[in-house]
């Protein structure tokens, strides 16, 4: 490899060693607020710290090989590793970099994932002078300040919506009298229905297997998988017309995808609107709403009350979380008139789009950040003689 001017290949147990966390079972943890960092970031606080700050974490045991930077005083788990510096190097490039080395991918285990730290002491690359690690650095803290900002705009917006939609479907939007039901309490001039009252479903199936030409289709066919965002446009399988006729079926526009056995975790059942026609397989149903509800606002009551849908929640003889049919069908809804129906779903899609737009700027950063990175590691991209702020990467 040939190195920038000024760049020395070493490695880096050169430059740091990795130490073992400290065991803190959180029953021994008092309220303090120095926090307390597991693989995963952090997991709580306590009333001490272990490590002077600021520091690196390193996830040795679980989520092995995530990178976390600490400005504070903090106390490394047993399940991690916290970084000692041999050299006068900038921490926050460091940390940086141990994230570019993808520590991620060395896992030693077979069965829980786990770092062994002379496999990454074995690990070289091309370092800068201290000048430009701090440049370095510099640019790319701002970057992580930027998606740091739209995160928090989107918890913002996630929050709105919820206060929203629950204002929405408890106060309606006439500031009429409510009532008590056995969903809670609504508008007085709400009725509560039953799903099976209002709507129709379909069941889902999964086409042969052993037939290969059933899954070279076009048609959408959507598992749980899929189900990560509340509208779906499309499916990582796609399948055939024909496979439609063995062992599954095309829901239409706008219906509503309910899992109804198996990814139903956290106390939370996903559900999805449909905006173009797609098959689905055993694991789920889709639910048409009848002239009485428009389909949007259907999606958004559904996603309102399905804490009292997962209340009702079973277990297969395989130990499977399931939502037996019946239970489904006869699963309560609130029903104000058309009017009002559209108008309140349209105020909670404006609430979505604004999150949607939010989600994309940060995925653009996301992506921004790891070209960057890569690039300014590598010295494809140098900073050295860009007179740039370091102030805040000097502590």
């Amino acid at each position: 490899m040939r190195f920038q001017e000024g760049w020395s290949k070493v490695s880096l147990s050169q430059i740091l060693e990795l130490l073992y966390g400290k065991s803190l079972p959180k029953s021994a943890r008092e309220d303090g607020s120095y926090p307390v960092y597991g693989s995963n970031g952090t997991v709580g606080y306590h009333s001490e710290f272990a490590v002077t700050g600021p520091g690196i974490i390193v996830g040795r045991k679980g989520s092995c090989g995530e990178v976390h930077y600490c400005d504070s005083d903090f106390w490394p788990i047993d399940t991690t590793y916290y970084v000692n510096l041999k050299r006068n190097d900038n921490l926050r490039f460091v940390a940086y970099l141990l994230s570019s080395l993808g520590l991620n991918q060395m896992n030693s285990h077979s069965t829980i994932p786990g770092l062994n730290r002379e496999r990454v002491y074995r690990l070289s690359f091309p370092l800068p002078p201290l000048s430009e690690q701090k440049k370095i650095a510099a640019v790319l803290l701002k970057l992580q300040r930027a998606i740091e900002a739209q995160e928090r705009i989107i918890q913002s917006l996630r929050d709105l919506k919820k206060s929203t939609m629950q204002h929405l479907f408890t106060r309606g939007l006439r500031g009429e009298k409510t009532k008590m039901t056995e969903i809670g309490e609504i508008p007085e001039s709400w009725d509560v229905v039953r799903l099976e009252d209002v709507c129709s479903f379909l069941s889902g199936g999964t086409p042969r297997k052993s037939h290969s030409e059933f899954w070279k289709g076009t048609v959408p066919w959507v598992s749980p998988k899929d189900m990560k965002k509340p509208r779906l446009k499309d499916a990582k399988d796609h399948i055939t017309e024909e496979a439609l006729n063995s062992g599954s079926c095309l829901a239409p526009v706008r219906s509503i995808f309910i899992v109804v056995r198996g990814m139903i975790l956290m106390k939370d059942v996903p559900i999805a609107l449909t905006e173009v026609p797609m098959a689905f397989n055993q694991d789920m149903k889709a639910i048409i709403p009848n002239k009485q509800y428009d389909p949007e606002f259907l999606f958004y009551a559904l996603q309102a009350f399905k804490h009292l849908l997962f209340q009702k929640v079973g277990r297969s003889a395989h130990g499977t979380r399931t939502i037996i049919s019946t239970t489904l069908s006869e699963f309560k809804v609130p029903r104000p008139c058309m009017s009002e129906q559209i108008q309140i779903a349209a105020s909670l899609r404006i609430a979505e789009k604004n999150t949607a737009i939010c989600e994309s700027r940060k995925a653009c950063l996301q992506s921004l950040f790891k070209t960057t990175l890569n690039n300014l590691m590598t010295g494809a991209i140098r900073v050295a003689d860009i007179d740039i702020d370091v102030r805040e990467v000097e502590g």
